[in-house]
């Protein structure tokens, strides 16, 4: 029993106006009148749209639910008339793809005869006729639809319209992944603020890198190279469109994902080269000339090369449908310094992608706990490193401290400063503080500078071991340099000028306070010069232009504050800084005495 036997006669009144509609359409291009059946077809839009919308937002009404699948199942039944003339059906494959797709995200029936309906398009008139259609119906979204459903219908067109075409493949399936890659894209962010189930739209974008995927096995070897550059592109594109909408739940899209990662075996993408952009560039056997936007619409494909790693981190299972086996990655990555830095510097596109989920950025986060765990330190040459390594590494280090310093939640910030500090134990001690210079001097946070400086506290305590033990041949190799001063003057003595801002700036002050104090303590105790914190001239320049400045700051504000009796509280709560500075200064001003 057909759909429409299934609907009772009511019904009758909801055929009338669709067939109505046709006939008008197919009159009117018989004689010719295109004005006319452009108003036809606009009429039929107006009526489906005005009709079966609600379907949309109440999926358990089973009448309108029904209706709309006998709608749809009416239109499919007038085009596949034979008796239907061919020059009907080429007009409406220009229109009537757009009205129908409409209607596919209500359910599955509707979507299933949606299917039925564009796919007879292809079949009766040109695929790359249809191609155009549905290139130029992509382009509409989000100014004439806002239903996800719709994308997939189309999506799923062009698939099957892909394998229909018998030659000039690639040429056409690089004019059409820029329009695929942004509706999908425009799509999965209504999927995401709306809560409604993506699988189908996600299914959608797959069925296209299956197609694609058709297409290379059909070429001939040595002929598939640049589609084959353009799968890669794309499956690592939509890895990262499908990580943006995983909210914190990665169980969500874990079956997606795998299907995606599925095409690395083909592709020759391996996790390896992924992570340490090496050896398998995604790019590779494109030729693209300048003027080409292609490029354009792969602007997150190596956001997803990383994060297919970290997919296979969170999932066994999607390492294996990569083909690959991260426990060996993480072995070699452990051994080797070198890869697991060119590892660190790929990780930044995680960590500074903003509308990233939390969940993946702590696995990200964790990651990098685990690569970083008992690895062997090797001796390298520090300039190589230098010109190499340090730019990428930095970069990482930077977008960790914006997660740290912005991310709203806890657990993700305690794991990645956990990874920051590990990464920066990772490098030599010499490079390591140039490091923290920089991440020092780059940071807006007055807190995070303060955990910075503390860190080198840390390190400092830990040199100077290594020094007393004999454990090191200078302090060149250590953190014991006159380039902590620098530091300790950059924040109480900042370049726009000073002193500091207070209380904004009150976290670093204090930090920057007692690493002054224990690098003077322990110079002293220890009868060494190491920084050149005990020099007379250093030790004026701190009396004169850092401390002096300070006090004067703190007294002055403490007595504005004591007549402004709301910000009392405040000014009180920088008692712990006037104590550290003023053991500084009289520290200061012993050893100015003894000097």
């Amino acid at each position: 029993m057909s759909a429409e036997q299934e609907i009772s006669t009511d019904s009758s009144s909801i055929l009338l106006p669709i067939r109505r509609c046709l006939e008008s359409f197919s009159k009117a291009v018989e004689a010719g009148d295109s004005r006319r059946s452009e108003e036809s077809i606009s009429e039929l839009d107006e009526y489906l749209d005005s009709n079966f919308h609600p379907a949309f937002s109440d999926p358990n009404d089973e009448e309108i639910q029904s209706n709309c699948v006998l709608a749809v199942h009416h239109i499919r039944s007038f085009l596949t008339n034979p008796s239907l003339d061919q020059a009907i059906v080429d007009a409406l494959s220009f229109e009537l793809p757009k009205v129908v797709a409409k209607l596919a995200g209500t359910s599955q029936r509707c979507s299933d005869v949606v299917d039925s309906i564009i796919n007879h398009f292809i079949i009766k008139c040109s695929p790359r006729d249809m191609i155009s259609v549905f290139s130029e119906a992509l382009d509409l979204y989000g100014k004439t639809t806002d239903s996800p459903g719709y994308v997939s219908a189309i999506l799923r067109g062009f698939s099957t319209a892909f394998l229909s075409l018998e030659r000039r493949q690639v040429e056409q399936i690089k004019v059409a992944l820029p329009i695929l890659l942004n509706a999908v894209k425009a799509a999965a962010i209504d999927v995401d603020d709306r809560d409604i189930d993506s699988e189908n739209l996600f299914e959608g974008a797959v069925c296209i890198a299956d197609s694609i995927l058709e297409i290379c096995k059909k070429l001939e070897v040595g002929t598939n190279g640049q589609l084959c550059g353009l799968l890669r592109l794309y499956v690592l594109e939509m890895m990262t469109v499908v990580s943006i909408v995983t909210r914190d739940n990665v169980s969500s899209h874990l079956s997606v994902v795998k299907r995606l990662s599925s095409f690395f075996t083909y592709c020759g993408l391996s996790y390896a080269d992924l992570l340490t952009n090496h050896g398998a560039d995604p790019l590779i056997n494109l030729k693209c000339d300048e003027t080409d936007d292609l490029m354009d619409c792969f602007g997150y494909a190596k956001h997803g090369a990383v994060l297919s790693v970290i997919w296979g981190h969170i999932s066994d299972e999607v390492a294996q449908a990569a083909g690959q086996d991260e426990s060996i990655l993480k072995d070699e990555l452990r051994s080797s310094q070198s890869r697991r830095w060119l590892a660190v510097g790929m990780m930044k596109y995680i960590f500074s992608l903003s509308n990233l989920p939390c969940v993946l950025k702590k696995h990200a986060a964790d990651f990098l706990l685990v690569i970083t765990e008992n690895c062997d330190q090797q001796d390298m040459d520090e300039e190589m490193i230098c010109s190499i390594f340090t730019p990428h590494v930095i970069s990482t280090l930077q977008a960790i401290i914006s997660v740290i310093t912005n991310a709203p939640d806890a657990e993700l910030r305690k794991t990645a400063f956990a990874a920051l500090k590990r990464v920066l134990a990772d490098n030599p001690s010499s490079l390591r503080l140039d490091m923290m210079h920089v991440l020092i001097k780059t940071s807006t946070s007055s807190s995070m500078v303060a955990l910075l400086l503390d860190c080198i506290r840390e390190n400092l305590r830990e040199d100077h071991i290594k020094l007393r033990e004999e454990k090191v041949l200078s302090c060149s190799s250590t953190f014991w340099n006159a380039s902590i001063l620098n530091l300790v003057e950059f924040v109480l003595l900042p370049p726009d000028g000073g002193p500091p801002s207070l209380p904004e700036q009150c976290d670093k002050v204090h930090s920057a306070l007692n690493l002054y104090r224990y690098v003077l303590i322990t110079e002293k105790t220890g009868k060494t010069n190491y920084t050149g914190v005990l020099s007379k001239s250093n030790l004026e320049k701190a009396y004169k232009k850092w401390f002096l400045p300070l006090r004067a700051l703190l007294i002055h504000k403490e007595n504005t504050s004591a007549f402004q009796e709301p910000v009392i509280n405040i000014w009180s709560g920088l008692n712990p800084l006037n104590l550290v500075l003023y053991r500084c200064i009289e520290l200061v001003e012993e050893n100015i005495k003894q000097s």
